[in-house]
C-alpha cells in the first residue's frame, strides 16, 4: 500500500482508540483502522482515516502491509453483561485470537513490509489481587480470570518479536474520561447522593487520565528501545476509600453508602475481583524512559473530566 508510514489502529471507535486516532491525525500520521462497520467508522473518525472492514479476528489480506506500526486495542468489554462462561470465553478470544491473527498476518509479509512496532493493550488485571505489594512490570502474573487473560494476551503480542517486530504491551489501569469507560459509571451514584467505597475500601486502585494514556501509547509506539510490558497508570495509586473521598469532594456529594463486597460477587461472579482486588501498580518503565505525566494528581484529573462545562 502507498501510505508506507501509516499506523494501523484496532478498536479505533472505542474510548481510547478514537482519542489515539485523533492524536495521530493531529501529527499528520496516516491512519488505517480495522472496523466491523467502515461507514460508521468514517463518520465517527473522519474522512482522513482509511477504514477497513474486518470480522474482529482475522485481518483482511494485505491490510497490514507497509504499516509503520500497529496499535491493537480491540476486544469485547469486560463489564456490561452477565458473567457467564460463554461471555468470559468471548472476552478471552476477542483479545487473544485477534492478537494471534494480527501477528500471523505480520509474519506472512516480506520482512521489509512488516511494521516496526506492535503495541498491544493489556490490563493491570495481569497482577491479580496483590494486597499492598508494590507492582512494577517485573512482578509475576497473578491468579484469576483477568490475570490468565492478560497472560495469554501479552504472550500472543510478544510473539511478534519472532518476526523482527518490536512488541510492547500496556497494562492499563482505570482510564478517567468523561465520555466513557469507568468514570461515568463510578460518578453516577455519587451524583444521586448514593456514592461510597467498594468493599473494604482498602484495595489499591491504579488509575490514569485519558490524555496521559493516549500520550503513553504514542510514546511507546515511538520509542524503539521500549519493549515488553509497560504499566499504563498514574504515578500514585490510591486506595478505593481515598478515590471515594476525592470523587465525592470533586462532585460535592456525600460518600456514605458503601457497596458491600458480597453484592458485587453476586452480580459479577468471578469478575467482581476486578473491583474488589488490590493492585498497587506503579509506572516504573514509563518513568525510566522519561515519560512525563500531565495529570499525576487524582483530584485534579477528576476535576478536569467532571467539572468542565458541557
Amino acid at each position: 500500500m502507498a501510505d508506507a508510514r501509516a499506523v494501523l489502529v484496532t478498536g479505533a471507535t472505542g474510548l481510547v482508540g478514537s482519542r489515539i486516532v485523533a492524536a495521530l491525525l493531529a501529527r499528520d500520521t496516516p491512519v488505517r483502522v480495522f472496523t466491523r462497520d467502515p461507514e460508521a467508522a468514517t463518520r465517527r473518525l473522519g474522512p482522513r482515516v482509511s477504514a477497513i472492514g474486518w470480522n474482529g479476528v482475522t485481518p483482511p489480506p494485505a491490510a497490514v502491509d507497509g504499516c509503520d506500526g500497529v496499535l491493537h486495542l480491540a476486544g469485547e468489554p469486560v463489564f456490561g453483561g452477565l458473567p457467564t462462561a460463554a461471555r468470559r470465553r468471548r472476552i478471552h478470544d476477542s483479545r487473544v485470537d485477534s492478537t494471534r491473527a494480527l501477528v500471523h498476518a505480520i509474519g506472512d509479509l516480506p520482512a521489509p513490509n512488516r511494521p516496526r512496532s506492535f503495541v498491544c493493550a493489556s490490563a493491570v488485571g495481569f497482577y491479580g489481587d496483590r494486597g499492598d505489594e508494590l507492582l512494577e512490570e517485573g512482578a509475576a502474573v497473578g491468579d484469576g480470570f483477568m490475570a490468565e487473560l492478560c497472560r495469554d494476551w501479552e504472550a500472543a503480542a510478544a510473539s511478534a518479536e519472532g518476526y523482527g517486530v518490536r512488541a510492547a504491551q500496556l497494562r492499563i489501569g482505570i482510564a478517567l474520561a468523561r465520555e466513557g469507560g469507568a468514570l461515568p459509571q463510578l460518578a453516577l451514584p455519587f451524583r444521586f447522593g448514593a456514592g461510597g467505597r467498594v468493599g473494604s475500601g482498602r484495595q489499591w486502585v491504579p488509575w490514569i487520565h485519558i490524555d496521559d494514556l493516549v500520550a503513553l501509547f504514542l510514546a511507546v509506539l515511538d520509542d524503539e528501545d521500549l519493549r515488553g510490558p509497560v504499566n499504563a497508570v498514574a504515578p500514585e495509586p490510591v486506595r478505593n476509600a481515598e478515590l471515594t473521598r476525592v470523587l465525592g469532594r470533586v462532585l460535592r456529594r456525600p460518600t456514605l453508602l458503601p457497596v458491600p463486597g458480597f453484592a458485587l460477587r453476586t452480580a459479577l461472579g468471578e469478575l467482581a475481583g476486578e473491583l474488589l482486588g488490590s493492585r498497587r501498580v506503579v509506572p516504573a518503565r514509563a518513568r525510566t524512559h522519561g515519560f512525563t505525566f500531565a495529570h499525576p494528581d487524582l483530584e485534579a484529573a477528576l476535576a478536569c473530566e467532571l467539572c468542565r462545562p458541557e
